[in-house]
């Protein structure tokens, strides 16, 4: 589902220098990480003092996260369950470090029942192997669970029904970073009218759980609209990763 169009750019005073051009490091880190899996290494080593979830815990949560989606799927709580093909709950692992919220479904979604498989989420993958992670390493997940018809904007009702569903996520999923995608997923998220070119890239408390960070960025969508805005883009994703890097150590799970 597209975002709506950003407010004019804000000033970047202060920010760190621009990198290379985006498109060629994301290029490259593709090509580096297709020479890694030929050399027979599938995945990046956990850093010191980092805590791998414990096995159990993480089913618990898988399951938990099962009830709860059969739960999404019989959800009647709007009127977007009456045009809906399919539910989309999201999907990665029930351990993540990261936790991506676009704003709901779009059509390929709800054909498929599954989160950002159309041009979108193809550019999202690139974002996700750039940041050095798979798609099955993170989650990816939306405000609502259910196509607005047209792609339009969920209204502010249709969000108030569904936030529970993804704050009962978010407890379950206990990630250490949320990227939020787009100004509505990043409002909601945050609790602000606030525009997204204005956030983008700050790092913010969760309002609901101050131990994980927040990051905004824009939406792949409007990406692929305007991609002069990759640049500051792949500059929202390295905060990103530097917030993963020092990020607290992922708790035990109950």
């Amino acid at each position: 589902m597209s975002p709506a169009p950003p407010e004019p750019s804000a000033a970047t005073g202060g920010r760190d220098p621009a990198p290379a051009d985006p498109e060629r490091l994301l290029r490259a880190l593709e090509l580096a990480l297709q020479a890694e899996a030929a050399a027979g290494i599938d995945a990046v080593p956990v850093p010191a003092g980092r805590r791998q979830p414990r096995a159990g815990a993480t089913q618990d949560a898988g399951a938990a996260l099962a009830a709860l989606q059969a739960a999404v799927a019989a959800c009647t709580r709007c009127g977007l369950c009456r045009s809906r093909t399919h539910t989309v709950f999201g999907e990665g692992s029930a351990a993540p470090r990261l936790l991506f919220i676009g704003e709901g479904p779009g059509g390929e979604e709800d054909r498929t029942g599954r989160p950002f498989v159309g041009p979108a989420g193809r550019l999202l993958d690139r974002i996700i192997a750039a940041a050095r992670l798979r798609r099955e390493e993170v989650y990816i997940a939306n405000i609502v669970k259910c196509r607005p018809p047209g792609n339009r904007t969920p209204t502010p009702d249709e969000v108030e029904a569904c936030l529970p569903y993804l704050r009962e996520q978010i407890r379950l999923l206990r990630p250490a970073v949320i990227c939020t995608l787009g100004a509505p997923a990043t409002r909601s998220i945050l609790a602000t009218a606030q525009g997204i070119t204005r956030l983008r890239g700050q790092a913010f408390a969760f309002p609901e759980d101050p131990s994980i960070v927040v990051i905004p960025t824009y939406h792949p969508a409007y990406l692929l609209r305007a991609p002069e805005r990759k640049r500051e883009t792949w500059q929202d994703i390295q905060r990103v990763m530097r917030e993963l890097d020092r990020a607290r150590p992922d708790r035990d799970r109950a």
